[in-house]
C-alpha cells in the first residue's frame, strides 16, 4: 500500500463588493491587525507568551491574536527578519473559518468573516476560482482540513486566501534518486542542474529577461497612473494585464521544470526552502523593491504542484549559501559578477563557473535520501553566519505560505 502525505493547496476568492459598512469594518480589522503586529514585532518578542502581551489590549479576534503569537517569534527567532513589509494579510488560525454554500445564490459560497466582539461577525459572498470549484466543495468534506486563512486588501478588492490539505499518495525517494536542484533567481528566472554521479549534467536555464522586463514596466506604468489620479478601473486593468503575463510565465517555467526532470531516471526535485525570504531581503530600496514585487514561492508552489501531480518526490533544503559556495570543493567563493563564481580554493579545480548552475548543483547536493545531514565545508570558519547548526541540510517547510499573487503594494508610496 503506498504511503500517503499531506498535500497542501491555496485556495483564493475575491470578495463580492462590500457595502460601505461591512468594508470599513475590513479596513479596521486590517489596520489594527498591522499595527499588533508592527509593535510585537518592534518589541522584540519572540515567543507566544511575549506576543500575547502586546498583542492582548488590540480589538482583534482570538482567531487572529492567535495567528500573531504563532507567526511573530518565527519572523523574528527561525528567520531572522530584521524588518517586515506593510502590506502583510490579516492572518486567522483555522478555528474561526466558517464557510457557508447554496445553489440558489448567485455567488454559491459565503464566507463568515471573523469580528472582535459578540455577534459582531459578518456574512459576505465570494467570487471562487472556478478552477478550484471541487476544492472548495472538499472544504465540507471531513477528509480535507483548512489550515490558516488570509485577508488582503489589493487596491479595490478584497481577497481570501484559504490553506487546505488533503492526503495524497506519496511518491516514494527511488534507491538510486537522480537528484535534480533548482535555483530561482532575479537574473535567470529557473535553473536546474541534474547531479548524476555527482557531476552536474544537462544543466537547463529559463531566462528572467522576460519577466523582469514586466515587472520594471508593471511598476513605472502604473505608478505614473496612480500620479496622475488615474480612475481605479483603469489601474486595475492594467494591473490585470501584467499580473496574467507573469502567472503565464511562471505557468510555462513550472511546466518546463517538470519536464526536464522527467527526461532522467528516477528524478527527485531538490529546491530552496524560501518560505519568508520577503522578509529577510535587505539589499537597498532599488532592488528589495524588485525583489519584493516577485512572489518566488509562486513559482516554486507551482513546481512542486506539478512535480507531485506527476508522481516525482520533491524535498526543501535549507537555502543559505548556495550560491557562494563551490559545489566541487564545498568552500565559500565569490560571485563577481551575475552569472559567474569564482572559488577561492587554489587546489579546486574549478575556477569560474556559471553562477546559477553551481547553485543548483549545491541544492541538489544537500538532499541526502538516506537521511543524513549534508555537511558544509567552509573555508575558515565552519559555522553560519546566523549561529544555527551548519550540519543540517534539509530545512522544514511550513505548509502556510506567501500569497503566490503579486500585489499592488510594491507601487504605493
Amino acid at each position: 500500500m503506498a504511503a500517503e502525505t499531506t498535500a497542501t493547496k491555496t485556495l483564493e476568492a475575491t470578495l463580492a463588493p462590500p457595502t460601505t459598512g461591512k468594508e470599513q469594518r475590513l479596513e479596521r480589522t486590517v489596520a489594527t491587525y498591522r499595527r499588533a503586529l508592527e509593535n510585537a514585532f518592534e518589541s522584540g518578542a519572540d515567543t507566544q507568551s511575549a506576543v500575547n502581551d502586546v498583542v492582548t489590549s488590540y480589538t482583534l479576534t482570538s482567531y487572529a491574536k492567535d495567528a500573531l503569537k504563532s507567526y511573530v517569534p518565527q519572523l523574528r527567532r527561525t528567520y531572522n527578519a530584521s524588518e517586515i513589509e506593510d502590506d502583510h494579510p490579516v492572518r486567522f488560525t483555522n478555528r474561526g473559518f466558517r464557510l457557508d454554500h447554496s445553489n440558489e445564490r448567485e455567488h454559491e459560497f459565503c464566507w463568515r468573516v471573523p469580528q472582535a466582539g459578540r455577534g459582531n461577525a459578518f456574512w459576505i459572498p465570494l467570487r471562487i476560482n472556478p478552477e478550484q470549484e471541487s476544492l472548495w466543495f472538499d472544504l465540507f468534506d471531513e477528509d480535507t482540513t483548512v489550515g490558516e486563512f488570509r485577508l488582503q486588501q489589493h487596491r479595490t478588492n478584497w481577497v481570501l486566501h484559504v490553506t487546505v490539505e488533503y492526503e495524497i499518495d506519496e511518491p516514494e525517494t527511488p534507491d538510486d534518486p537522480t537528484l535534480i536542484g533548482y535555483d530561482i533567481g532575479e537574473s535567470k528566472l529557473l535553473t536546474g542542474c541534474a547531479c548524476q554521479n555527482d557531476t552536474p549534467t544537462q544543466p537547463y536555464i529559463y531566462d528572467g529577461g522576460r519577466a523582469r522586463a514586466l515587472r520594471k514596466e508593471m511598476y513605472t506604468t502604473l505608478k505614473r497612473l496612480q500620479e496622475r489620479d488615474a480612475a481605479d478601473w483603469r489601474v486595475d486593468e492594467r494591473f490585470d494585464h501584467y499580473q496574467n503575463a507573469l502567472t503565464d510565465i511562471v505557468e510555462k517555467a513550472s511546466r518546463e521544470a517538470v519536464e526536464y526532470a522527467t527526461q532522467f531516471e528516477n528524478p527527485v526535485l531538490v529546491m530552496e526552502d524560501l518560505t519568508y525570504i520577503r522578509e529577510n531581503l535587505d539589499y537597498g530600496k532599488y532592488m528589495n523593491r524588485r525583489l519584493h514585487s516577485w512572489a518566488f514561492a509562486r513559482l516554486t508552489d507551482r513546481i512542486e504542484d506539478k512535480a507531485l501531480e506527476a508522481g516525482i518526490p520533491v524535498e526543501f533544503v535549507n537555502p543559505r549559501y548556495t550560491s557562494q559556495t563551490c559545489h566541487a570543493c564545498g568552500h565559500i567563493g565569490r560571485r563577481g559578477s551575475q552569472a559567474e563564481f569564482k572559488c577561492t580554493n587554489a587546489e579546486c579545480w574549478v575556477t569560474e563557473y556559471q553562477a546559477d548552475i553551481n547553485a543548483a548543483a549545491n541544492i541538489a547536493g544537500r538532499f541526502n535520501p538516506w537521511g543524513e545531514s549534508v555537511p558544509w565545508k567552509p573555508e575558515r570558519d565552519d559555522s553560519p553566519r546566523n549561529g544555527s547548526r551548519c550540519d543540517t541540510a534539509t530545512g522544514h517547510r511550513t505548509p502556510s505560505r506567501q500569497s503566490r499573487q503579486t500585489t499592488l503594494a510594491a507601487f504605493e508610496s
